[in-house]
C-alpha cells in the first residue's frame, strides 16, 4: 500500500504563493495527483502527474498558476501554487493510482479512480 503524507498548507493572502509537498513511500503506481475539497463542495482534481512519462495535466481553473513536479530522489511530488485566489481555499489531498484504475473509473479527475490518499493539508487564501 502506498502511504502519502502532505505538508505545506498555510493561510496566505490573495496573489501569494505556496508549495505543497506529498511524500510517498514508493512510486509503485502510475499517477500521482492533487485534489482539493472546499466545505460543502465535491472533491475535485486539479493537477496530475504520469510518473513514468513525466507528463503533467491541469484543470482549466489552475492552468498557468499551479505546477505539479516531482523529486525522484525524495519520492516526493510537489504542487507549486502561484497567484492564489480566495476560491483556491480548500483541503488539498495527494492521491496515487494506476493507469488501469483511471481508465475504468471515470478518468484522472475522478476521485473514484484513486486508491491511496494522504490526510490532506489546508490551504486558506484571504482577500
Amino acid at each position: 500500500q502506498v502511504q502519502l503524507v502532505e505538508s505545506g498548507g498555510e493561510s496566505v493572502q490573495a496573489g501569494g504563493s505556496l508549495r505543497l509537498s506529498c511524500a510517498a513511500n514508493t512510486y509503485s503506481l502510475n499517477y500521482m495527483s492533487w485534489f482539493r475539497q472546499a466545505p460543502g463542495k465535491e472533491r475535485e482534481g486539479v493537477a496530475a502527474l504520469n510518473i513514468g512519462r513525466g507528463a503533467t495535466y491541469y484543470v482549466n481553473s489552475v492552468k498557468g498558476r499551479f505546477t505539479i513536479s516531482r523529486d525522484n530522489a525524495k519520492n516526493t511530488v510537489y504542487l507549486q501554487m502561484n497567484s492564489l485566489k480566495p476560491e483556491d481555499t480548500a483541503m488539498y489531498y495527494c492521491a496515487a493510482t494506476t493507469t488501469s484504475r483511471i481508465t475504468t473509473n471515470g478518468g484522472m479527475w475522478s476521485p473514484r479512480a484513486y486508491v491511496d490518499w494522504g490526510q490532506g493539508t489546508q490551504v486558506t487564501v484571504s482577500s
